[in-house]
């Protein structure tokens, strides 16, 4: 019995040192990272901007492969299935990955399971808006509005079961009113329905709506973050109305289930490292990107609360993809 006891520890001894040495040499080839949505978005310029200090700095060739569709769904499948080894990485918007289990009725990977939490990299408010012949130029405002005309202001989303979607609803839930939702293919076209007059109010980006306000073609509401942006210090947050609400684009970095906690470990710290270079810290800037100090487990937990969150509003929203 002392014999195989022995053995097993001098195997586990083995295991534990190679997995120790291919953490420090790590990395030792490129490294993908997969963003599930189209280039030129936030998650993929957040990602490209830290992937080109990372190839500086590690020695290694930081890859971004965009593989869109399905919600960023299908982007997030490859990395589940991709080898535990930190040379495959995922990064995408938290919104999305956490509203997925409870939007697709057949999701081939577990949110939770399959994946391990790196870090919580940078989150982008939004701003909610509002076409100028309406007279609204405050939340407090619409609601009172909204109220008076039951079910015929309408919204526009970037898509059925999108943040700009779910997030409308989250907010209609709280608020009380009730509002017609027009989904578009995407942010701009949605944006733009709401400078048109096509649709009354809409979720759109701080870069978006910030010129169209002022050139008087939108009415700024309120922020989605917690806290009042420092980019537009006049506009009022969401919560200052309504309470706790934070909504934003978040992006959140993972990797495969069973990566080794030292790769783990490294890659927080030279992602966060990345994020503190005076390049990165103004392409953030010009996105109106914030960086989070979240550990690898403080993400973790924040996923779960995030996932169980979104699946009561998808379920108030009614709202299922096959």
């Amino acid at each position: 019995m002392r014999t195989i006891v022995t053995i097993a520890s001098v195997v586990l001894t083995c295991v534990v040192c190679t997995v120790t040495a291919q953490a420090q040499n790590y990395p030792d080839k490129p490294v993908r990272i997969i963003v599930p949505w189209p280039a030129a978005g936030i998650t993929d310029v957040i990602t490209r901007a830290i992937g080109q200090r990372l190839t500086e700095v590690l020695g290694q060739q930081i890859v971004v492969d965009n593989r869109a569709g399905a919600g960023g769904t299908l982007g997030a499948a490859l990395v589940a299935k991709a080898p535990a080894d930190g040379y495959t990485l995922l990064m995408n918007d938290l919104g999305g990955h956490c509203s997925a289990p409870s939007l697709y009725s057949k999701l081939s990977y577990d949110a939770i399971k399959d994946f391990t939490p790196v870090m919580l990299v940078a989150g982008s408010p939004m701003v909610l808006i509002a076409n100028p012949s309406h007279n609204v130029r405050t939340l407090p405002q619409l609601i009172e509005l909204a109220k008076t005309k039951p079910g015929t202001l309408n919204y526009a989303s970037s898509g059925s079961g999108a943040i700009t979607h779910l997030g409308m609803v989250r907010l209609m839930r709280m608020t009380g009113i009730d509002l017609a939702h027009v989904p578009f293919k995407g942010s701009v076209p949605a944006t733009s329905s709401v400078i048109g007059g096509e649709t009354a109010v809409a979720f759109s980006t701080i870069p978006a709506a910030v010129p169209q306000s002022r050139a008087g073609r939108l009415h700024l509401l309120a922020i989605s973050f917690p806290k009042r942006s420092p980019q537009l210090p006049d506009v009022p947050t969401i919560a200052e109305t309504v309470g706790e609400f934070d909504l934003g684009l978040y992006s959140g970095l993972w990797a495969p289930a069973g990566t080794p906690r030292a790769v783990i470990a490294k890659l927080h710290a030279e992602f966060t490292a990345a994020m503190e270079q005076a390049k990165v810290k103004e392409i953030l800037a010009a996105n109106s990107a914030e960086t989070n100090r979240l550990t690898s487990a403080q993400f973790g937990d924040y996923v779960a609360r995030e996932i169980g969150g979104w699946s009561e509003i998808v379920r108030a929203a009614g709202i299922k993809i096959e």
